[in-house]
Parts: structure tokens; sequence; C-alpha cells
């Protein structure tokens, strides 16, 4: 996937924010961005990669990733998938041992009201 800037908002690093995925189309708005509002209450703003480790422990905390739902047009993800995730998930995730890898520049800075730059460094794909 080549990163394309579509937003005006700001990565965790302080740049644009570049878009997470457009196969599988994600961000709480399906603009491919892990981008924000108000309205966005779960806070869908960690671009990450998921992992087999994480897909199984969402579905063992009542979010199953992984299955098709057709009706909400979601085709499930994989494992190298990338997803705009919320941030308490991840860190939930964190603290259980399976945090997915994340990719900083598609990341929303708003991530860092809940963790801190250099815990998502010590998991980031892009340095």
């Amino acid at each position: 996937m080549s990163e394309q800037l579509i937003s005006t908002q700001k990565n965790v690093l302080g740049g644009p924010l570049l878009a997470c995925s457009y196969a599988p189309l994600t961000g709480f708005f399906r603009t491919g961005c892990c981008e924000t509002s108000a309205e966005d209450l779960g806070r869908h703003v960690i671009c990450v990669r998921v992992t087999e480790g994480f897909l199984a422990f969402s579905r063992a905390r009542g979010n199953d990733l992984s299955t098709p739902r057709p009706e909400m047009r979601f085709a499930g993800l994989r494992a190298g998938d990338r997803w705009c995730l919320c941030a308490q998930r991840w860190v939930e995730a964190c603290e259980a041992g399976q945090a997915p890898p994340v990719i900083l520049a598609a990341t929303h800075r708003a991530v860092l009201e809940v963790v801190s730059l250099d815990v998502l460094r010590a998991y980031a794909l892009d340095g």
C-alpha cells in the first residue's frame, strides 16, 4: 500500500496523518485514515498491523474482528492487515502481551492521551 495523505489531522510524530488502510477500508469514518472527532467514542486512532495473537485476544474479549460481517460491509481481518484500532483495546492488548505493531505515521495524536509516545515507539514498525 502506498502511503497517502488524506487528512489535515496530525499523527503522533507531529506530521500529517497518513492513511492506514484502504483494503480493508478502515477508520471510524471509513476513509482509510485513523481520523477522529467527538463522535468517535471508541477513539479508533491507532493504526496497527494485526497479528494472529491480537485477533485471538480481541475475540476472547468479545470483539471478533476476524469473522466476516457482510451486513456491515466487513470482510473480517487477517494477520497482516492494517486497521484503525481503539486506543483502549490496544492498551488492554499491550497489558496482556498481545499488542499488535503500530504504524506511527498513520496513528492519530489523540492516542497520546492514553499511551505515551515512548511506549508506541517500542511497538512501532516505522521508527
